[in-house]
């Protein structure tokens, strides 16, 4: 057992304390050799030792905070069993959501796998418009919320969490997105308000009794095919999710050219972009609403990152 455990984390044979319990000697390392050389593991990938600690935690049950704060704490051969192969896939630079299989989204816990995109904090600016005190969000009895492309479904769930007498319908074309999706707005006590349904775009949305939508959201694909290729993100997360074709634009282009048949004449559109795509996107927005007025906000990094259509 001390090679096969020794081998799996590169722990020399001295860092064990060796228990023993009748004739057998039982091996238990402390969480603080267990991190230190898990560390020296993940020293490749991106925070090494943060990964390392949400990892062990997450295989404990206990918040990093406690696990930090008993650096003693012995590593039970089973724990270990469990962590090796989440240390394994996180040296490959597999997500840290996929490994524990959750992720935080605007304060809200929501479950993920590999179908679906990781949410990101830079996400979290389309929230922050749609509830801005500055421009209130207001529901009138016949309109509603549209979420196209909600794969989590974090930014349909965040919204009506915060929107309480709302009622959102979430579009996605992947029917695995939207079976994790329907479990997090269980989770969250928001599946009465939410209306999910597979759709490529907004397809099977004009199959529905016309509604006026007030606000549509969308985290569409945006990254060009070419440069996708050569991104880590293309290894593990869905293309489904990433692929914007040729120039980035192409699920964007076909949106906005359909949006003007479901938007209320009051009506907000805020989607994400990639960083470099505000001129462009602002421009389409414009031909899809000449009279509305476009705007590209910024995210904390100061990077273009969510176009607005007011309709007002």
């Amino acid at each position: 057992m001390k090679d096969e455990v020794g081998s799996a984390l590169h722990l020399p044979p001295s860092t064990f304390r060796l228990h023993t319990k009748g004739s057998s000697f039982i091996l238990h390392p402390s969480s603080f050799e267990i991190l230190y050389h898990a560390t020296q593991t993940l020293a490749d990938t991106d925070s090494p030792r943060l990964t390392a600690e949400v990892l062990l935690a997450h295989v404990l049950g206990v918040s990093r905070t406690q696990l930090l704060s008993h650096p003693e704490q012995p590593i039970s051969s089973a724990a270990l069993t469990e962590f090796e192969p989440l240390l394994a896939r996180a040296a490959l630079g597999e997500p840290l959501a996929y490994l524990t299989g959750h992720r935080e989204f605007y304060a809200l816990d929501f479950l993920v796998d590999s179908s679906v995109l990781v949410p990101r904090p830079e996400t979290e600016l389309i929230i922050d418009l749609a509830l801005s005190p500055s421009h209130p969000f207001t529901l009138s009895a016949n309109s509603s919320i549209l979420d196209i492309g909600t794969g989590s479904g974090c930014i349909a769930i965040a919204l009506a969490v915060h929107l309480p007498s709302a009622h959102v319908t979430a579009l996605d074309i992947s029917p695995d997105a939207l079976t994790l999706a329907r479990l997090n707005a269980q989770r969250h006590g928001v599946s009465n308000r939410i209306t999910f349904l597979e759709s490529d775009l907004l397809s099977s949305f004009f199959l529905l009794p016309s509604s006026s939508i007030s606000l549509l959201t969308a985290n569409l694909p945006y990254i060009p095919s070419a440069e996708l290729r050569g991104l880590p993100v293309s290894k593990h997360e869905p293309a489904l999710a990433l692929d914007g074709g040729p120039d980035g634009l192409a699920l964007i282009r076909r949106l906005l050219a359909d949006a003007p048949r479901v938007m209320a004449p009051n009506g907000r559109l805020l989607l994400e972009i990639g960083s470099t795509q505000g001129e462009a996107v602002a421009a389409l927005a414009r031909a899809a609403f000449p009279t509305a007025e476009v705007r590209v906000h910024q995210d904390l990094a100061g990077l273009d990152r969510v176009v607005e259509v007011d309709l007002n």
